[in-house]
């Protein structure tokens, strides 16, 4: 793996962005405005990025971040992202992507949307329950006491691995939920959302996750 592609260039996809450009990857950003939208990113990221189409990202990338609002899902290219690992780190927010029916009764949970939407692709749901201000500031080496962990979860265990190898690189451990039906764990306002722990106190903010329908 050597590049990246982000569907999506907000505040999660420049943090990522530079944290994989500090650990030697490439990166092709997109969003929905065009490659001429993100001149003062790619300048900020440094001579690692480029700027292209969402279809360019999607294609240049051997990982590709879609990091996008949950109601635009159906925009993401759908033939190159064809076998490839799909790290999705949206999050339902009724308020801005309006009322999504199979989210509000909770039949399915936004990653497996996106999954619907790619299904020849590896979709891993990463990376949606921290700030993007700590996901540029507390990483730290492997090893580290009281290191930060991440959730991830998908349907293919050798892609929830490329994941968690990416997520130690980039400094933070890695608690694997299993498959994507078990992405609502760490959705918004579960207790792992946005809070920082280290992979034991995961674990315990993953098990006491409560269903929207239950609060």
């Amino acid at each position: 793996m050597t590049t990246i592609g982000f569907i999506g260039a907000g505040h999660i996809g420049g943090a990522l962005a530079q944290l994989a450009i500090a650990q030697g990857y490439d990166v092709v950003v997109s969003n929905s405005r065009g490659p001429e939208t993100l001149v003062d990113l790619v300048q900020q990221l440094g001579d690692s990025a480029r700027a292209g189409t969402s279809a360019e990202a999607a294609a240049a990338g051997d990982v590709v971040v879609v990091t996008i609002p949950t109601k635009n899902v159906k925009d993401v290219p759908v033939e190159p992202l064809a076998g490839k690992v799909v790290i999705d780190t949206n999050n339902y927010y009724p308020q801005r992507d309006g009322q999504i029916p199979a989210l509000d009764d909770e039949s399915t949970t936004v990653s497996e949307l996106l999954q619907t939407h790619l299904p020849e692709s590896h979709v891993v749901k990463a990376f949606n329950h921290i700030a993007s201000g700590d996901l540029a500031t507390q990483g730290v080496p492997a090893g580290t006491p009281d290191r930060r962990a991440l959730a991830v979860a998908g349907d293919s265990d050798e892609a929830r691995a490329a994941v968690a190898e990416l997520i130690d690189e980039l400094g933070f451990d890695t608690v694997d939920v299993g498959p994507l039906a078990e992405g609502w764990r760490y959705q918004r306002d579960t207790a792992a959302y946005v809070q920082r722990f280290d992979a034991d106190g995961l674990r315990a903010a993953l098990a006491k996750a409560v269903r929207y329908r239950d609060m």
